[in-house]
């Protein structure tokens, strides 16, 4: 079991972006016949390695490729006009036959807020807005607003609109998750996020959804090697922009999944837990054990070539092996 999660970076150093993006619905295409659960689309703007800023087109190039594979997209709210985000989250949602589904988020960023002009202060604000408006439009409403009558065509093929979540790593988003009755994935476990989630739903009339509090060590990149010295040579410098760079987003963050304080591939070897290099023989036992191995396998540019013998050997070694059953220990 395993989710590809795709940010599309591509430092100098790193692969060309057209053979990267060509490269996306390729192994998700591969992926679904190879034990994939699901692609993760995430988004930034302005970054200088060229960050993904549109997950929607992307995600719309997997879906034309594939026909089961389930597609998460993580979209910054704010940014979005709420009316013409419906009418793409619906487009979106019948090309794929419903398998797109949503992870609403604020963002962080001031350079992000700056170039679209908006204050990083009124992103509470924007995206109560935007959230509201999205919502009803997606459920089929006709919304009046300001003398304007809007209704979205065509209606998503899912009832009531695709699966929707909300990201984030505090308390405030949290309770924001429960005020809609969305369910919560933080990027982190603050104390306090559960208890806050939860009391919001019922206080607003929602039951409790899925919520994912994910521990600071969880892994958010992973990669399968034969030989773990020889990956780490090669795969070094890659994992080290993508920790270094998120690191330098998110200062003096220590709750944060998904990214180390490290400043050398050594360094980032020895300590970091987000980006880790395993085994064959320990990913047997994590999905043995039931766990999800997230790969993130074009992760800061990796070029294609280099990339796809690491994703090959989860699909066609590790869930084989993992899948077949444990000898019994002799009496």
């Amino acid at each position: 079991m395993y989710t590809l999660r795709f940010d599309m970076r591509a430092p100098a150093f790193g692969g060309d972006p057209a053979e990267l993006y060509a490269a996306v619905p390729d192994m998700c295409a591969w992926g679904e016949t190879h034990g994939c659960l699901a692609a993760v689309l995430c988004e930034h703007h302005g970054s200088d390695d060229g960050y993904l800023p549109s997950p929607l087109l992307v995600a719309s190039a997997i879906a034309s490729r594939t026909e089961r594979l389930a597609l998460t997209l993580i979209l910054i709210l704010p940014f979005y006009d709420a009316v013409r985000l419906a009418e793409d989250i619906a487009v979106l949602d019948i090309v794929s036959r419903g398998r797109a589904s949503y992870i609403m988020a604020l963002g962080y960023r001031p350079e992000e807020y700056e170039m679209f002009g908006l204050g990083l202060g009124d992103r509470g604000r924007l995206a109560d807005e935007k959230l509201g408006m999205l919502r009803r439009l997606l459920a089929g409403e006709t919304v009046v607003q300001d003398g304007r009558r809007i209704k979205v065509t065509p209606q998503p093929l899912t009832p009531g609109g695709p699966g929707m979540m909300w990201g984030g790593g505090s308390v405030a988003a949290a309770r924001r998750a429960g005020r809609y009755g969305l369910g919560m994935l933080a990027n982190g476990h603050v104390e306090g996020m559960r208890e806050a989630y939860e009391s919001a739903c019922r206080k607003h009339g929602h039951e409790p959804g899925p919520a994912f509090f994910p521990d600071r060590n969880t892994p958010s990149v992973t990669f399968v090697a034969d030989d773990v010295d020889r990956a780490w040579s090669e795969l070094g410098e890659y994992l080290l922009h993508d920790v270094r760079t998120y690191a330098a987003w998110n200062p003096g963050n220590e709750t944060s999944a998904g990214f180390s304080h490290v400043s050398t591939i050594d360094e980032l070897r020895e300590t970091g837990k987000s980006h880790v290099i395993i085994t064959v023989e320990q990913a047997i036992s994590w999905v043995r054990a039931g766990k999800v191995l997230t790969l993130s396998p074009l992760c800061g540019g990796v070029p294609p070539e280099v990339a796809w013998p690491y994703l090959k050997r989860v699909g066609e070694v590790v869930l084989p092996e993992a899948a077949r059953p444990v000898a019994a220990e002799s009496a």
